[in-house]
């Protein structure tokens, strides 16, 4: 008894030195942080026991990383307001790669086999084209493409090594769905601020910095951009959020759920809004009529091309509503001939046409856009705006990119469909609905804004078209309960199967 109780005051003697160690040295380095960096320093100290237990929890489980980065593709549009350089790309790719290393630390609770996917051979036929285009004798800067490659191709395809092999359970799945109608709300709430109240002094000082005021000061009135890249991108997150939401309201059972998304919708529509985002409105006027299809209830369809046309005819041929902003907005995205802007997109695509005709495989991944601009803005490739994700992909990697690219997306909504037509739960149906509807708006509205290139809204396609394209490893029989489906079933579908 004597033995245990000394061993017991041994432990927790050895316990305390060892807590007091560390206390002591966290204390010398917040002190030399602070007295070497001030108040970011005392920041960094504050938030590094955080990162350092967040660094143990993607280690010990592969899934808590790939929430991580879900939700840092959001908190990076909040890098512009602090006055501490935060390279946030680079923080998006740390946790990828440490997601990436902790699957193969934990490899034996991975399930591997489904990398058998043909949603993954999809994305991995793609990745390896990209890495192909680093050797492209036409680029005029070849190191650009680490750079670039990020947003087209890398991310895309670590994360579906991530959904596909870590054991997502189907409350992952949920979690998954309210963070980005949780991040959505905010983002519609501090549009509202920035519409209705002000902008702060950070805000406004990226609004007058470059061009940006050009493209978000119109007529003197604002279009908002939340904590987004920018109003093109929060626009498209407002609509996708929109449609996801209204799906979910003609999905819904229950009156009380009905209601509360009914509210959600609204909040999203006039988010999408004060965005003046046109090009946004695509993603409804395509999404909603795919998820009809997706349903296979063509008297819906029809009802809602019945009170679809009138609408539009309302909107492109009389003045109504003219004196409200928005709607005017939206009146121009229907009359695109008679917009300025449009006709300068085709006048500048008529010019890649004639430098790209003898460039099948294009100029060369970040040549254009900003990358263009930073490391080869001599180049005719940088001098262009492309002002559209194909297009952007156009230049970049030529037609047999951009072919092969939209090849891909199609087969991902084909395999998505597949999928979403042999599901029996009712909670996962009107799930994948809102995300294949979403994925499919999104991807039209690619034609007019690079959103498919941006956080977040390439984050959330990124995880979505997987959990899709396998949905099957949460389904289950309609009466099963919640409490009995939190674990994943097994992949029956592989290359044979479809």
């Amino acid at each position: 008894m004597a033995q245990s109780i000394f061993s017991l005051s041994n432990r927790s003697s050895n316990q305390f030195w060892l807590y007091s160690l560390a206390g002591g040295l966290y204390t010398v380095g917040a002190g030399y942080l602070i007295s070497k960096l001030g108040g970011a320093g005392a920041v960094l100290a504050i938030l590094a026991p955080l990162l350092l237990g967040l660094l143990i929890l993607v280690f010990l489980e592969p899934r808590f990383g790939l929430f991580l980065y879900l939700q840092l593709c959001f908190i990076v549009g909040f890098a512009r307001f602090v006055h501490v350089s935060v390279p946030a790309g680079l923080l998006v790719d740390g946790v990828l790669a440490l997601t990436l290393f902790s699957l193969f630390l934990n490899g034996q609770r991975m399930e591997w086999s489904r990398l058998r996917s043909p949603a993954f051979l999809l994305v991995a036929i793609w990745f390896l084209y990209t890495v192909i285009e680093l050797f492209n004798p036409e680029a005029p800067y070849r190191p650009a493409w680490f750079f670039h490659v990020r947003a087209f191709s890398l991310h895309w395809f670590l994360v579906a090594c991530m959904v596909l092999v870590a054991p997502i359970t189907r409350k992952d799945v949920r979690i998954f769905v309210n963070s980005w109608l949780i991040w959505s709300f905010l983002a519609a709430l501090w549009s509202f601020k920035q519409q209705y109240i002000g902008l702060s002094p950070d805000e406004l000082a990226w609004l007058y910095s470059g061009n940006n005021a050009k493209t978000h000061l119109l007529f003197g009135q604002l279009r908002a951009f939340s904590f987004y890249s920018d109003a093109a991108q929060f626009g498209a997150e407002m609509a996708g959020a929109t449609l996801v939401a209204l799906i979910r309201v003609f999905e819904e059972k229950k009156v009380h759920y009905k209601v509360a998304y009914a509210l959600l919708t609204l909040v999203f529509f006039w988010g999408y809004a004060v965005s003046g985002t046109r090009s946004a409105l695509f993603v409804l006027l395509a999404g909603f009529p795919f998820y009809l299809i997706l349903k296979r209830d063509f008297t819906k369809l029809i009802i809602g091309v019945a009170f679809a046309v009138p609408l539009f005819l309302l909107l492109m041929y009389t003045s109504v509503g003219s004196s409200n902003y928005q709607v005017q907005r939206m009146r121009s995205a229907l009359t695109p001939m008679n917009d300025p802007s449009f006709i300068l997109r085709l006048q500048n695509q008529a010019k890649l046409r004639t430098y790209l005709q003898d460039l099948p495989f294009g100029a060369g991944i970040g040549t254009s856009t900003d990358m263009g601009a930073r490391f080869s803005p001599w180049h005719w490739a940088a001098q262009i705006p492309p002002d559209s994700w194909y297009v952007e992909l156009w230049i970049e990697t030529g037609r047999v990119g951009v072919a092969l690219y939209i090849l891909m997306l199609t087969g991902l909504a084909g395999v998505g469909v597949y999928q979403v037509w042999r599901l029996k739960d009712p909670w996962m149906i009107k799930v994948m609905y809102g995300f294949l509807a979403e994925f499919f708006g999104i991807a039209v509205m690619g034609y007019s804004n690079p959103v498919l290139g941006q956080f977040p809204t390439n984050s959330v396609v990124f995880i979505s078209t997987i959990l899709i394209a396998t949905s099957y490893r949460w389904d289950t029989k309609p009466e099963t309960s919640d409490s009995e489906i939190d674990q994943p079933l097994p992949a029956p579908l592989h290359y044979e199967a479809i």
